[in-house]
């Protein structure tokens, strides 16, 4: 695919970014209740991908987004599945259980999609660029270069500067490793406002998402947290079809494994998220 990028102009007021949805209706259900809540139309709310994933209600939570009409870059979940790909495409370890778990949540994902979700999926940008602030801002799925990239708060600035000047960026938002973070350095700022779709192995239900606010006519952002029916989500993930490691992560905010997080980032499980 090539990398298509949306150039959305320049962008003022509230804007709400978010990621991971990951089949979670319920959450992008209360998001978006927040962003009408916030008076944020649906053209200042950007979604960095990955809206299908580990949640049991993928056609639903497609056709939510594509009626709410936000922007949305691809994830790689969404590439493999326009493609008709046999996997997530989350460059997991082959065999680990990351591995295993998308050998069940994916083809339940691919049999519950309609075509007309698939076609929506299909018409999604690998990135989208816009100035907020005075500054350039550019969104990423996991990097510029590589779309299932792991990029942590803990990952060296020199693996994420060429990014910036691939894209001639101020401020990259990226998604993909589920963890919400900001990393600001040489007048660059990276910011990742985590996924709704899943805790952020912090022992909490809640999941994360960020409001960019340039009311001062500067560049502000606020990490928030999101409360949801989480309970009615791990309920739905208990069909005998997908992980229930996934739907206990729901409740409990920990995740199964940390098989995909740097040491740094691995010593903070249960511990909340350090911001």
């Amino acid at each position: 695919m090539d990398q298509e990028i949306k150039h959305l102009g320049k962008i003022s007021g509230k804007t709400l970014v978010f990621g991971g949805v990951y089949s979670n209706l319920q959450a992008l259900e209360a998001l978006k209740q927040i962003a009408e809540k916030e008076n944020i139309p649906p053209e200042n709310c950007i979604c960095t991908g990955d809206i299908v994933g580990y949640c049991a209600q993928p056609e639903e939570t497609v056709q939510l987004l594509k009626l709410w009409g936000v922007n949305s870059i691809a994830g790689n979940v969404e590439i493999q599945l326009g493609e008709n790909a046999e996997d997530c495409g989350c460059d997991f370890r082959e065999g680990s259980r990351c591995d295993g778990f998308s050998q069940l949540w994916y083809p339940y994902a691919q049999s519950k999609l309609s075509e007309n979700s698939l076609e929506f999926l299909k018409t999604i940008p690998n990135h989208i660029s816009f100035e907020y602030a005075k500054k350039n801002v550019t969104v990423v799925h996991g990097s510029y270069f590589n779309v299932s990239e792991f990029i942590f708060k803990s990952t060296d600035w020199a693996i994420k500067e060429p990014n910036f000047k691939a894209t001639n960026a101020d401020v990259i938002i990226g998604g993909h490793c589920g963890l919400p973070f900001h990393h600001q350095e040489k007048k660059k700022l990276w910011l990742n406002p985590g996924v709704i779709g899943m805790p952020a192995n912090d022992g909490n239900p809640t999941v994360w998402y960020a409001i960019l606010d340039d009311s001062d006519n500067s560049f502000n952002f606020t990490h928030k947290t999101l409360d949801y029916n989480y309970k009615l989500t791990s309920k739905l993930m208990q069909n005998g079809l997908l992980p229930e490691e996934y739907s206990r992560t729901i409740v409990t905010g920990i995740w199964d494994n940390t098989e995909i997080l740097p040491a740094i980032e691995t010593g903070l499980q249960g511990f909340g998220i350090q911001l």
